[in-house]
């Protein structure tokens, strides 16, 4: 039976433009292509972990415009369930990308919908609580976050939150993580250090996984659990959606019952296959995709 696997998050229609570098401050570059596709930490996450093999269902807002057409159809053909997400007159969320030709990117998101999704409904609360992983990010209100963390604690359902963007995380959302998933900028953030402190990230969580970029992962637990796992080396055409890519593997392993830090060495090869490729949801690897890249590795 496939691993149950609640998003609760974002979702926002990209607009990609591709160039041979970033421009600076005030400065206009001439780009080479233009991609529009759906995208969002929580929709893309929801997309991750439909694809390596979790039986997902998205909680969020889209708007009720054209994009959130386009929105809910293309998580839906993923296999993603969508009989809880809510349309909010308006406008979705959108997010402006400027990638270069190193798969370096630069983004700005208009949140629109995603506002709206405040409170939680008895049925979003039941499906939360039927889950074996709620995976949340810091797209949407917090305080939406926080009442799904609650019920996940309350339900027996495992907590992963993805710290992004960064921001520092209220004591009450803090009670309820189980494994908190974050990079260098958003650990700083957490901790409100001006170095990484995997020690005092623990201190507030059982566990944490730092994602490193193309060093890896680092897993430590409150167990004196610390390790580092390598990541596969690829070559890289866009790095837009790896971290949700990793993020969403990982729910997945995490729920199969995988020990973490192999649950880590799996989501690394989830973010090495997505980097092979242009974009956002579309770049984000099925689980056989992800198994070429794990046994290669």
């Amino acid at each position: 039976m496939a691993p149950r696997i609640v998003v609760a998050g974002s979702a926002n229609m990209d607009l990609v433009g591709l160039a041979p570098r970033l421009p600076r401050p005030g400065e206009t570059v001439l780009g080479d292509d233009f991609l529009m596709m759906p995208g969002g930490k929580g929709a893309n996450q929801a997309i991750a972990a439909a694809r390596a093999g979790g039986s997902t269902v998205f909680l969020g807002a889209i708007g009720s415009d054209a994009f959130g057409v386009n929105l809910n159809a293309r998580l839906h053909a993923a296999g993603v369930d969508m009989q809880h997400v809510r349309t909010s007159y308006g406008a979705s969320g959108v997010a402006v990308i400027m990638v270069d030709h190193g798969g370096e990117n630069s983004i700005l998101v208009a949140p629109g919908a995603n506002n709206s999704f405040v409170g939680l409904t008895p049925a979003e609360q039941a499906a939360i609580a039927a889950g074996d992983v709620l995976l949340c990010q810091q797209e949407i209100p917090v305080e939406t976050v926080i009442e799904a963390a609650r019920v996940a604690r309350d339900g027996g359902t495992r907590m992963i939150l993805n710290a992004a963007p960064a921001r520092a995380l209220p004591d009450e959302l803090l009670a309820c993580i189980d494994l908190l998933v974050v990079n260098e900028v958003e650990a700083l953030a957490v901790t409100g250090g001006d170095r990484i402190d995997v020690p005092g990230l623990l201190a507030l969580v059982p566990r944490v996984v730092l994602t490193l970029g193309g060093n890896g992962s680092r897993y430590a637990d409150r167990d004196g659990r610390d390790e580092t796992v390598p990541a596969f080396h690829v070559e890289v055409t866009d790095t837009t959606a790896a971290g949700d890519a990793f993020t969403g593997a990982l729910a997945v392993a995490w729920a199969e019952g995988r020990d973490l830090v192999e649950a880590v060495r799996w989501a690394n090869a989830a973010g090495a296959a997505c980097v092979r490729r242009m974009g956002a949801s579309n770049a984000l690897p099925t689980r056989d995709e992800i198994e070429q890249v794990f046994r290669a590795g």
